[in-house]
Parts: structure tokens; sequence; C-alpha cells
């Protein structure tokens, strides 16, 4: 008690001798009893960020060139490469169609942007189980890869950016098993309860991207997401070939993803001592709706604990002090009467025209436009088997009158899209088993087979119909699909 009186007594007098001086005192928000430290370093902590490219192919280029880009920019803002973990597949850069070999870019006459990118977990690396692990921190779990995990302590801020196809309740990976939502939530979760974080921001590039939070991710864990479409619409891509703006003349396929730029180039352009998650939201959104006429746009969502959106993007990351002088978010508001609608392609198009165009730009006769084509047809051949042989399941599983309505119908806003994840699981296994694998494009039809869970069909009846509808399968010739091996080429 006397020495609670001789502290406040103490307080009292310093009042008095600052104001006889004519100075105000500078009052914090709160009184630091001297048994408390401050240490601004100490409560931000360290900056982590997990980079992911769920992707391969060339025909992908978009989603490893964002990761790559994603990279530098965290660079510049401070962040170590200790402290970054870049998952990407890593067959790009030197591809044979690559027009500039070990170059990567992510927008016209942009800068390369892989010079220096961790090569953290390459190829056959790029696994659910190792990017779960990575950001539980858990090294023992790591199989191939650098082994670089998440070591976070409780005062530390996360950044995990994703960017590939995805469908309902599913992202893309290169190699298999794809990634669902349920075990990535779970995953955060865990995250969350090992106390190992102070506060997490996740940014989603995919289709129905939406559907990976949306009735599983609970508020109070700290953790902050948006993604670049809600529960059941297309992302799209952007300087696509044909479109505005194009690539140079000389790239064949789309160079970026139409949200992943967006909040990419804002952050290149910001002060991010001064511009929020919510600013970027805001500016993000305006960019990927298309000044909100969705003309070739979609509905950027946020998810989780969205209070956090106040806090300051510098958290996150990092800093670039080039943009000190900026002095704050130029928002859309400000631009709303000097806009651009611009075109973008949807997601699982991008492949058609990155085909497409490397079929009409080669030399007639030429062996270029032979294999060209052939890959084109044999694409829009499995596409027609995808789709027919899903809709003649739901007609077998549901009647003829009503199997497209059953298949397709979509649940209410901040419903998860499926009761029981094992068996959508189950459902696609049993699909691919008689079908050949979903693809990229295929992901589109993740909502039918959790449709079919949730009218309980069992996988018994799901093996019977898909036998009967793939029996006679329209790609049988084209090579398309190898039983042993499980994958599709393009």
């Amino acid at each position: 008690m006397a020495s609670t009186r001789g502290l406040l007594l103490a307080l009292l007098l310093s009042f008095c001798v600052v104001s006889a001086l004519g100075r105000t005192l500078p009052w914090d928000d709160k009184i630091v009893m001297p048994t408390e430290e401050e240490d601004d370093k100490g409560e931000q902590g360290t900056r982590w960020a997990v980079l992911i490219a769920g992707s391969s192919g060339y025909w992908n280029y978009r989603h490893q060139a964002d990761v790559c880009h994603a990279y530098q920019i965290l660079k510049r803002g401070g962040l170590k490469d200790e402290n970054i973990i870049v998952f990407m597949y890593d067959d790009i850069a030197y591809d044979p169609e690559n027009p500039y070999p070990g170059k990567i870019i992510n927008k016209p006459d942009g800068p390369d942007v892989y010079e220096g990118v961790p090569k953290d977990y390459t190829g056959e690396d790029v696994t659910v189980s190792n990017f779960y692990a990575a950001i539980l921190g858990d090294k023992s779990a790591i199989k191939g890869g650098s082994g670089k995990v998440v070591d976070s302590g409780p005062n530390d801020h996360i950044f995990i950016y994703y960017t590939d196809h995805g469908g309902p309740g599913v992202l893309g990976m290169p190699t298999y098993p794809n990634l669902y939502a349920d075990d990535f939530v779970d995953t955060l979760k865990k995250k969350a309860a090992a106390g190992t974080y102070k506060e997490l921001v996740i940014y989603l590039e995919a289709c129905e991207s939406g559907s990976i939070f949306e009735g599983l991710l609970p508020e109070g864990l700290n953790i902050y997401v948006t993604t670049a479409s809600n529960a059941e619409e297309s992302s799209w891509g952007t300087y696509c070939p044909g479109m505005y703006p194009p690539p140079p003349p000389e790239y064949d396929t789309c160079l970026g993803d139409l949200y992943s730029v967006a909040w990419m180039e804002d952050t290149e352009k910001e002060n991010l001592k001064k511009e929020t998650l919510e600013d970027q939201y805001v500016i993000v959104k305006a960019r990927t709706s298309n000044h909100n006429t969705y003309s070739t746009g979609s509905h950027v969502m946020q998810y989780g604990d969205i209070h956090i959106d106040v806090e300051e993007l510098e958290r996150y990351l990092g800093f670039d002090p080039a943009n000190e002088n900026v002095t704050k978010p130029e928002l859309p508001e400000s631009l709303s009467s000097n806009f651009e609608i611009l075109t973008h392609v949807p997601q699982r198009e991008a492949d058609l025209l990155h085909l497409k165009h490397k079929y009409y730009k080669a030399e007639k006769g030429s062996l270029r436009k032979s294999l060209a084509g052939r890959q084109l047809s044999r694409t829009i051949v499995h596409r027609k088997h995808l789709d027919n042989s899903v809709k003649l399941i739901g007609e077998i599983l549901f009647g003829s009158e009503n199997g497209l309505e059953k298949l397709t119908a979509v649940r209410p806003a901040g419903t998860v899209v499926v009761d029981d994840w094992a068996c959508l699981k189950g459902m696609v296994r049993t699909f691919e088993a008689s079908c050949g694998p979903l693809t990229q494009y295929g992901m589109k039809h993740m909502r039918a087979f959790a449709n079919i869970c949730n009218a309980g069909i069992d996988t018994a009846k799901m093996s019977l119909a898909s036998s009967k509808a793939c029996t006679s399968s329209p790609t049988a010739g084209f090579g398309l699909w190898s039983p042993v091996t499980s994958k599709f080429s393009a």
C-alpha cells in the first residue's frame, strides 16, 4: 500500500513540474508499472510467410509467377529468407515454351520475379502434408525439401498466401492428394491451440475459394482471411493473350491472377505503415470485381476475425522504404470516375486459351501446330467426358428429371459445403477409379459429389453409378488417362 501511494505521489509531482514548465505530459493510453517492460520489438515479434502455388505445367504459368512476385515483395519488406517458406513445383522458368529461360514475369513488361526465390519445396515435395507440417512448425513430419518450417512464437505474425485452381471445398495441388477444406481448417485450429502466433493472415486465390472457410472457420482464433471469390464462382486469370492488357506477344499464357496481382500491385505502391488490411481489402475488392461491375470479375470475401483488418499491413508484409513518402492509400472511391473495364479469363478456361493461342500461332503444317492441335483436342474431349459422366451419374442416382437440380444445388451462404468430409473424399476416389482423374477443370464438380453425400448416397451406389456412366469413355483411344499413374496429360 505504501509503495503504491509513493508511486502515485511521484507521478503527481512529475505532472506538477511539467505543468510549471508550460508543457503537456505526453500520456500513453496506459500507465507502465515499474515491474513492467515495454518492448516494441518483442510485441511485434517475427514476421513469417508461407507461399504456395498449387499447380504445375506451363499453362498454369500464372500461379508460380504470383508466388515468385509475392516473395520479392516480402523480401523488399524486410522479411528474411529464413522466415519465408516457398512451395512451388518450379517447372516453368526453364520450360521449353518459356520465351526467356530462367525468368518469370507477373505482368506485361514486368521485371523478372524468379531470381533469388528460395527452392524450399519443389517438384514432388510440394505436398499437402509438407504444407501442413510447415505451418505447424513440425520438422519431424517434413519429407524432402529444405526442412524449413514456421518456427514461430506467441508474439509472431504469420502470412499465408495460396494460389491455384480450386472447387467447392477443395484446393488443387501438383501432387496427390488435393487439399480439402476440413483438413486445412483443422491445421489452423491446431496452430491456434499451440499458441505459436499472435495473428495470422491468409490470402487465398482459387475458384470457389470462399467455400474453404464458409461454415468452417470459427472466430476467436486471431485469423483473418480474404479470398478471391465467394463459395460458388470462378476466380480469374489476368494479363492473358488476346485480352486487355495483354502479355508480350511471345507469351501464350496468362501472366497472373486477378485477385493476386491486385493485392501485390497495390502493396508495391503503398506505405504499409499506413495502409490497413481493410484498406487493401477495399482496393482489391474494387479491382477484382472490375470496379463493381463483375464483368470478368469475382466477389472478394472476408472470413474469420475480421476486426483484425484495422491493423497495418506492415505487421505481415513488412515495409518497403521506397514508399515512405506515400501518405495514405488511394481508395477506389477517389477513382470512381476514372477507371476502365478490363478483360480477364475464368481460371478454368486459361489452359484452353493457352492451347488455342499456341495452335493458331504455330506455322501451318509444322510439328508444333500438330502437337498443339492434339493437346487442344484431348483437353476438350476430356472436359466433355467429365461433364457428361457427372451428369449421367446424377440421372442414375436421382432420376433424369431431378438429377441435374440435385447435383447443382447450392446451400445457403455461411453453410459448409458438405456434412461428411470422409464421404466427399470417398466419392471422389470412387469416381476417379471408374472415370479417370477430375483434373483442375473437373474440380468444378466437387459440389455435385458433396450433394451426393448430403443426400445420403453410399459409396457402393456411387461405384455402380460411376461404372455405368463411364463404361464407354469418350476419351478412349486418346491416351488421356493412365490407370497405372492416374495422371492426365493435356
